[in-house]
């Protein structure tokens, strides 16, 4: 695969001066900047995201690039670093499309003693500062997951498979064959939910669902949810954050799970990293963190019309769109 040419010059310009502005956003809260390595023996087990893999002749083990920096930055903040951030190249085996490429550009924070609320507020704050002097935002809202579910759908977001597939049909939405109720809410999401936000609305949806936790905890209300966000600008995922988990025993066993998840797809179970369990166990002070895509958000802040208009060289110009 041979990325090719994409951004203008001019855009590769205002890019750098954005990724400035940036770095000042963070410096005047205090906040450290860190590097943490590209290359990893474990990879995520999510099954919804697929690592590259990466052969060395002097060394037996196998390596991965990392999908996001998030495990190594949270040992650091273990180990006492305080409040960092980090802008980064990740890389994910899969996508390609006009919104994904296989390795691109990642800003990523954590707050020590924050909730997602918190974070929320912050991130709100960072992402108004870098889009208005160059577009409009007529509204911030945030919207419980459930809510935004039934709102589009009629039925809540906990219905039964047979009537979320019924309604999804109602509304002229093919469904996968699959007995997995969070993929025909994700798909909800995807079809219904996004092209409802308005073009410049900037939109974060929280409380997600206990099963969409990821490595977000857990908060004891009736019924329980997911101290997760994801924020949208128009219809097009800019950030996912999380107050994070700390306990070590739960995050692994969601590992686990998750790589049982991906033996029942045909997909290969991947390494867990247990120096990350290892580090909670040891004590990971409570925090909330967020990754940004930061290629989407330049796009964003352009009106760029996919990520090839904003990258100094494309994939997705050069091989076929396998994800939009």
């Amino acid at each position: 695969m041979t990325a090719r040419r994409g951004a203008s010059i001019a855009m590769l310009r205002l890019r750098a001066k954005l990724l400035q502005q940036t770095r000042l956003f963070f410096a005047e809260r205090e906040v450290l900047e860190v590097e943490t390595p590209s290359l990893a023996e474990s990879a995520t087990t999510d099954p919804n995201i697929d690592s590259f893999r990466v052969r060395n002749a002097h060394r037996a083990a196998e390596l991965f690039l990392h999908t996001s920096p998030e495990l190594p930055m949270k040992r650091l903040i273990a180990d006492g670093s305080g409040d960092i951030f980090q802008v980064c190249r990740v890389y994910r085996a899969g996508e390609l499309g006009h919104w994904h490429e296989p390795e691109f550009t990642m800003l990523e924070w954590y707050r020590c003693n924050w909730d997602a609320n918190s974070l929320m507020s912050e991130i709100e704050a960072f992402i108004v500062g870098m889009i208005t002097p160059f577009r409009s935002i007529s509204s911030v809202k945030r919207i419980r997951y459930h809510d935004a579910i039934e709102a589009v759908l009629g039925v809540p977001a906990n219905s039964s498979l047979k009537v979320l597939r019924e309604a999804l049909a109602a509304r002229d939405i093919d469904t996968p064959n699959t007995a997995d109720c969070n993929a025909l809410l994700d798909l909800t999401v995807a079809t219904l939910v996004c092209p409802s936000f308005g073009p410049d609305e900037l939109t974060f949806i929280f409380d997600y669902p206990p099963e969409q936790a990821a490595l977000a905890r857990i908060k004891p209300t009736v019924p329980p949810v997911a101290e997760r966000f994801e924020l949208f600008y128009g219809g097009i995922e800019l950030a996912n954050g999380f107050g994070e988990l700390c306990d070590s025993e739960e995050q692994l066993r969601r590992f686990h799970q998750e790589n049982e998840i991906r033996q029942g797809q045909g997909k290969p179970r991947m390494p867990i990293d247990m120096e990350f369990i290892a580090a909670l166990q040891t004590g990971l002070p409570p925090c909330a963190g967020v990754a940004v895509g930061f290629d989407r958000l330049i796009a964003a802040i352009t009106g760029a019309q996919g990520l090839s208009e904003v990258v100094a060289f494309s994939h997705a110009l050069k091989e076929p769109v396998t994800k939009q």
